[in-house]
This record gives structure tokens, C-alpha cells and sequence, in this order.
């Protein structure tokens, strides 16, 4: 389907908001402290908190330019603020230091003074406030605006016409810079800025406000990457972009935990598992606001748990005791599934987000995400943390390195390590169907397939694809695949899905993929028409619910899914051949498109507009008999005129071998491989040199393909549709590709109307028949 990689706005529809709209706030922190901004009301913004260490600090932040939104949908950049003022209530609860204390809330604006010199300045909120140091109207005429601690005496004045952020510093009472000791207990706080209101000269900003139709994908978010950012502010980018029906929401690995103290030093999350304030009032504000928007939000919740917060304990282990850890920075740890502590912990979080959903009205879906054993890349697997061991008989068989040959006993204990595996799934599962009670839940399993079906780890599947998964353990089956989608490596991924379906058995109908995703910016323009393919080719295979991963990545990246347009539609064609012999005096034609322009100096400049030619027949001359005619005219009814292509056999050219000689496994060449492209399309190229002018073929003649790699004939591979030539296994890294065919041409009728008239063909007049080849979308 098409797409488009926006980098800006370029036409397409804006409107207008005030600045310092209380969706486009964000809020930034250091771990482990916890903050969350959501929408009051229409002109209110409500920032919880919860502190550990005396020196956190959380800045309640307006950018002036927009970095989170799709470059559609953000707002424009303007740094000068001059002659506009800032109005708010400010409402504070619970242990946040108030507006009149020495570290109160200050509103830091960075930016650049009058001479173009960096710099910021410090404006103490306290100096623009009427009120009590808890309750107040607060006003910041931008233009008269001065850090400083006493204005009176000492003011700092603010250049407001180059300003890149501000952000309001949010502290504990017992706020000390620098001193990360532990506070005896979590600090919780609030802070409402209600009425917002902005007056003045440069008071709205025009923001993008384009609304593409649904296109029948499905977004996928993840709350680690969106923790500080309005839910109310996401959710307009999934719709507005085109997604509708459900969202796969990652409730992550790092931020919606409470924690405890479990030393000096040293927090964890909290048993049993509860979500911390921010969180819980995150999400039920985005569970709300999918309601409305009627989306149905799916929980994802995983095995993953950030390493510095998650109990020794509770993680997987490879044989000397070397946790597993993922390489994200910082990384994280994988919970294992014989640990009842960890797998208690799991459930009581899955119960809590699924109280979330039933409270805002929808339907209960749940995702166990990506659940298996770690295999760090050294080729081991994390069995061997204390509970595994007990539970896989207090001293397993050692596995060093899974790419090893492994022996009968090492692959019962796989075996042995799947069933647990698929046990602590199916129990979280039930955890959160016992919550939902009457109301029900739909429970799925994503799995990711280039790990648990790594090529040089055959038999890690024993583990991380379990049998106990097989269908119907759980509602619907979920696969991505994108380090495999993004390195082309077809074969790979037709291969496992054929493993998943022999292996689990969920009907096609009860499958989900998602496509992604693309980590770096870098390689956006690589990656992205990959992943737009996959989710094609996902809908051909029939599945119904498809995915992108992730919002974060779409919106920097301005990747725009649009809706199928009429051109996008399969052309009416009938896989038929004409049914006349043709004769000697047929008349083909095949033209090009060039544009040529004269100099005033006599010379040419010629641009061509076609890579391939179009060619016109006249297949009149070949009609014989007045019965013929009757054939051909039944032919052209059935045809409905012009309205349905089918197939011609060109009498001048229909064969990979010259024009028309016999086909030979080396004709054409029509790839290299790579060792991970598996389809190849069939092509015809005519004239010799570097640059031969190429024609693909998609209508070739079933029996007559051959095909060699390397020059020796190959097995192993199909034709499909479209002429495409598709291995079961990628040809090696530079290995030749060539076949040999027969083929038709796709033509219809050039003209709704056919005029024959048998008294003129009796007098020798020959009636004039024309097709014109159809170009078919590849």
C-alpha cells in the first residue's frame, strides 16, 4: 500500500491552539522518581508525583518546539515570546515544596538573550503569585518578566524573544540538591495549573491538523516511551494518523511499579505488585480517553523488569549464574517463570491494570508479551536461577551453548523448561480472567520469532515455543518479526510462520502480527518500505488484526500508512487466453514516452517517461471465419469491453529465450542473492551493455518455468502469483540467479465498442481489433 515519510506540513490542514495548552506539557525526571501530567479539564493540567531520593527533581516542561508529535500533527515552532502572558491557578497537595520556600517552584526558561548569547534564567514563581504558597493565581507577563530570588532589589530581566523551553522545578520538602539519600518513605505530591490561560500578541500557535481515513491498521504504544508525554496527546496521533479499533499498549518494563526501600541505597519494586500513583492515574486517564475515542487498548505485560529494581531473587540465570540481561541501556532483567515471587508479582500487576480497563467501560484484552528464556549471545540459556533449578530437578543437565549439539537429556530439560514456561503464561492468563469475572477477557501471546526460532539455536523452540501455547491456550496468537522484516530475510520469516502453525495450530482467523520496528532515525528511509510490505503481505496471508510498532518511532520518523486508493484495487483480469490463433498479419506495437526539447542551437534533450514499453495489438487480421467472429464476439461480451484484461500470447515475443525460442534454465537473470532474499521476481531484459532496457513478466506460462542457481538447476522453489519466483530457502550471498519461461502479455480490449460486420468480411475487408497491454502493479 502506499506511503509517505512526512518531514513537514506541506498543505495539508492546521488549526490553532493556545500556547500552553495543557495537552502539549510534558514532564521529565531522573529514575527512580515518578511523575505523570494528564488532562483536568479543558483548561487544566494535574501533575502527580512520587519521590524517593532527597534530590529528585521533576520539570514540568513547554517546549517551544515540538518534538513529539507526527510532523502533521505538531504545532509550530516559536521561540519569542514578548508581550504574552502566562495565567494559571496553582494548587499543590501532599510533600511538594511550596511557592514560598527557598527551593519552591521555579519557572527555568532557556534560551538566548538579546545578544544571541545561551543562557537561562531562574524566576521564582513565589514573585508572580497572589495567594497562599499552596493556593494561588500566578501571572507571567513575559515582556516585564525577571529571575532572580528579589526582583526588587536584584531583578535579571528575561529576553522573551528567543526562548527554547521552560520547565517549573517540582521538589520534595525535604529537597537537597545533590543528596541522593533515600527518603524514609515514597514522598507523594500533587500539582494542578488550572485555568490555564494565554494573552497577549503571540498567544496561539497553529498546529497541524490533518485526518487521515482509517486504513485498517492498528497502532501499537508503550507507556516507557510515553510516560511523559499527555495520554490525551497520544491517542490524537493514533487517530488522526489513520489507526482505529485496537491499541497493543506495553505497559514497559521500568515505570508503572510502586517501589520500596530495601536498604540505604537500594529500591525494588514493591510485593505485592502495585502501580505507582503517576501511573495509575496515567493510564486510567488514557483508558478513559479510549473509551471515548473508542478504542479498545490491549495491556501488554512482559517478562522484562529493569534490572536495578527487580529482586536477584526473581531473575533468569544462565549455568554460572550470570543473570540475563537484554542490551538495552540501561538493561534489563528477564523475571523467571519458576520464580513464585516473580510470577505472583506478574499476576497482581496484570489484576491491577485490568481493574483499570473494567473502570473506564472496555473490554478486557490482555498480552503476555514476548515471555521466554534468555539466551545471551554467547549462546547459553538463563534455566539455572535457583527456582528453575528446583523446579527442573534440583540439578539440571548443563547447557553452555544452545548452537551446540545437544544431548537427549539436554533436550528433555527444554523440553521440561517449555512446559514451565508455558504454565507461568496460561496462570497469568487466568489471573487476569478471574479479575475480569463476568465481564470476560481476551487473552493473547505475542511471540518474536527471529529468537525463538534462531536459526543456529534449532532447538531453542522446545523452550520458548512451547506445545502447552498450542491452540486454544490462549484467544488469539500474536507474531512479530522485525529484526528478520527489516534485514529482508524473507525465507526465514515464511519458514516460521509454517513452524508456528505446524507447531501451535491457531487459526489463521485467531492470528495477529505486528510490523516494526525502526530504532535508529538513520535508517527510516531503509527500513519503513519494509515494514509498510509486511503488513501487505500479513494481509494477503489473511491476518485480521494488524499492528504497527511503535507511535514513538511513526511520529519521528512521519510515516504516514494511506488509506487504499481505487488505483490501489486489483484491476479486473481474467486468467484466460484469447481464444483466436493470430494470424501472420497481426500488428504489434510497442511504444514509449519521451520527451524531447529542441535548443535554440539545433541540439536535443530527451527525458524518458517510461522504463518499460506498452505495446498495442491489432488482432483483427487474424479472424478467418464468420465463426470465428461469433467466438470473438461472445469473448468481447464476456470480457464486458474494456472493463477485463486477460491473457495474449504475442506471436513476436514470448519467450526468455530470444523472442521465441525454447526456454533454458539460463535465459534471464533475474537476481542475486543474499543469503535472505527469497522471492525474485521474473524479468525480461532486452539489448546488450551495463543498462539493458528490463521488462517484468507477470503472466508467465505455468509448466514452462525453469529456473538455476549458479547455472545448475534448482528445487525448492514455487511460483506464485505475479510471477514472482519464491525459494523455500535464500539462494546464498552472491549467488546468480537466472530463469527461463514461456509468457503471455495482460491486455484488454482498447475500446468498449466492436464493430464487425460480415458482409464487409465477405468482401475481403478486415476487421480492426485492438488490445493494448495493461501494466499490472508489482
Amino acid at each position: 500500500m502506499a506511503f509517505w515519510l512526512a518531514d513537514k506540513r506541506e498543505g495539508q490542514d492546521t488549526d490553532f491552539i493556545q500556547r500552553f495548552d495543557p495537552h502539549y506539557w510534558t514532564v521529565d525526571f531522573p529514575r527512580p522518581m515518578m511523575a505523570s501530567a494528564v488532562s483536568a479539564g479543558p483548561a487544566d493540567l494535574q501533575v502527580d508525583l512520587v519521590f524517593h531520593r532527597k534530590s529528585d527533581l521533576c520539570g514540568l516542561i513547554w517546549a517551544s518546539e515540538d518534538a513529539w508529535d507526527h510532523p502533521l500533527l505538531g504545532y509550530d515552532t516559536d521561540r519569542d515570546y514578548a508581550r504574552t502572558t502566562l495565567r494559571f491557578d496553582w494548587r499543590s497537595s501532599g510533600d511538594m515544596m511550596p511557592l514560598d520556600a527557598v527551593n519552591g517552584p521555579t519557572l527555568t526558561i532557556e534560551g538566548r538573550d538579546a545578544a544571541g548569547q545561551q543562557r537561562s534564567w531562574y524566576v521564582r514563581l513565589w514573585n508572580y503569585a497572589i495567594g497562599s504558597p499552596t493556593d494561588a493565581r500566578i501571572e507571567l507577563p513575559f515582556s516585564s518578566l525577571s529571575g532572580g530570588w528579589d526582583i526588587s532589589e536584584n531583578p535579571d530581566p528575561v529576553w522573551p524573544s528567543d526562548i527554547d523551553r521552560m520547565f517549573i522545578s517540582l521538589v520534595p520538602t525535604s529537597y537537597a540538591a545533590g543528596d541522593d539519600t533515600l527518603l524514609p518513605t515514597p514522598a507523594q505530591a500533587q500539582v494542578t495549573l488550572a485555568n490555564i490561560a494565554c494573552e497577549g500578541e503571540r498567544a496561539m500557535l497553529v498546529i497541524g491538523d490533518a485526518i487521515l481515513p482509517a486504513h485498517g491498521v492498528q497502532m501499537a504504544t508503550a507507556y516507557d516511551d510515553s510516560y511523559n508525554l499527555n495520554p490525551a496527546r497520544v491517542l490524537r496521533n493514533c487517530r488522526q494518523l489513520g489507526y482505529r479499533g485496537r491499541i497493543c499498549h506495553y505497559v514497559g518494563m521500568s515505570h508503572f511499579m510502586a517501589l520500596a526501600d530495601r536498604g540505604d541505597v537500594v529500591l525494588e519494586v514493591a510485593q505485592p505488585a502495585e502501580l505507582c500513583t503517576p501511573a495509575e492515574r496515567w493510564h486510567a486517564s488514557f483508558f478513559a480517553a479510549c473509551a471515548a475515542a473508542d478504542f479498545q487498548p490491549i495491556v501488554s505485560l512482559s517478562y522484562e523488569l529493569f534490572a536495578e529494581i527487580c529482586p536477584d531473587t526473581w531473575q533468569q540465570r544462565a549455568h554460572d549464574g550470570t543473570p540475563g540481561r537484554t542490551g538495552w541501556v540501561p538493561p534489563s532483567a528477564l523475571l523467571s517463570p519458576a520464580s513464585s515471587d516473580a510470577m505472583d508479582w506478574l499476576q497482581a500487576a496484570a489484576r491491577a491494570f485490568t481493574a483499570l480497563q473494567l473502570a473506564a467501560g472496555l473490554p478486557v484484552l490482555f498480552q503476555v508479551g514476548e515471555p521466554w528464556w534468555w539466551t545471551p549471545a554467547d549462546g547459553a540459556i538463563c534455566l539455572y536461577d535457583d527456582a528453575a533449578r528446583a523446579a527442573l530437578g534440583g540439578n539440571p543437565p548443563v547447557i553452555t551453548d544452545m548452537r551446540a549439539p545437544l544431548d537427549q537429556a539436554q533436550l528433555d530439560l527444554l523440553d521440561a523448561a517449555g512446559a514451565l514456561l508455558a504454565a507461568s503464561t496460561i496462570a497469568l492468563a487466568d489471573a487476569v480472567r478471574a479479575e475480569a469475572g463476568a465481564a470476560g477477557a481476551e487473552t493473547m501471546l505475542l511471540a518474536f520469532t527471529p529468537t525463538i526460532l534462531a536459526e543456529d539455536m534449532p532447538e531453542l523452540r522446545r523452550a520458548n515455543l512451547p506445545t502447552g501455547w498450542a491452540w486454544p491456550a490462549f484467544d488469539r496468537l500474536q507474531l512479530e518479526d522485525y529484526d528478520w522484516l527489516t534485514a529482508g530475510a524473507e525465507a526465514l520469516r515464511k519458514a516460521a510462520y509454517r513452524t508456528v502453525d505446524e507447531r501451535l495450530g491457531y487459526p489463521r482467523e485467531r492470528q495477529d502480527y505486528l510490523s516494526g520496528f525502526v530504532l535508529r532515525p538513520e535508517d527510516a528511509a531503509a527500513f519503513w518500505p519494509r515494514i509498510d510490505a509486511g503488513l501487505d503481505e500479513a494481509a494477503s496471508r489473511g491476518i485480521e488484526h494488524l499492528y504497527v510498532w511503535a507511535l514513538p518511532q511513526v511520529c519521528r520518523d512521519g510515516y504516514l500508512r494511506l488509506p487504499a486508493s481505487k488505483d490501489d484495487d486489483m484491476q479486473a483480469f481474467d486468467d484466460v487466453p484469447y481464444p483466436l490463433a493470430l494470424g501472420r498479419d497481426t500488428m504489434t506495437s510497442p511504444e514509449f514516452v519521451t520527451n524531447v526539447s529542441v535548443t535554440a542551437s539545433g541540439h536535443e534533450r530527451r527525458s524518458s517517461q517510461w522504463a518499460d514499453a506498452r505495446t498495442r495489438y491489432d488482432v483483427g487480421p487474424g479472424i478467418r471465419s464468420e465463426a470465428e467472429m461469433a467466438v470473438l464476439l461472445q469473448f468481447f461480451r464476456a470480457r464486458r469491453g474494456a472493463a477485463r484484461g486477460f491473457r495474449l500470447s504475442d506471436p513476436f515475443d514470448h519467450s526468455s529465450n530470444g523472442m521465441t525460442g525454447t526456454p533454458t534454465h539460463t535465459d534471464q537473470p533475474i537476481g542475486t542473492g543474499d543469503g535472505l532474499t527469497a522471492s525474485f521476481p521474473l524479468v525480461k531484459s532486452y539489448g546488450d551493455g551495463e543498462e539493458p532496457q528490463v521488462r517484468r513478466i507477470t503472466r508467465p506460462v505455468a509448466g514452462s518455468v525453469r529456473v538455476a542457481i549458479d547455472g545448475e538447476p534448482a528445487a525448492g522453489w514455487a511460483l506464485q502469483d505475479g510471477g514472482v519466483i519464491a525459494f523455500e530457502t535464500a539462494p546464498p550471498d552472491g549467488a546468480a540467479i537466472t530463469a527461463g519461461f514461456l509468457f503471455d502479455v495482460p491486455v484488454r480490449f482498447a475500446e468498449d465498442r466492436l464493430d464487425l460486420s460480415a458482409l464487409a468480411f465477405r468482401a475481403g475487408e478486415v476487421p480492426s481489433i485492438p488490445l493494448v497491454e495493461l501494466r499490472e502493479a508489482v
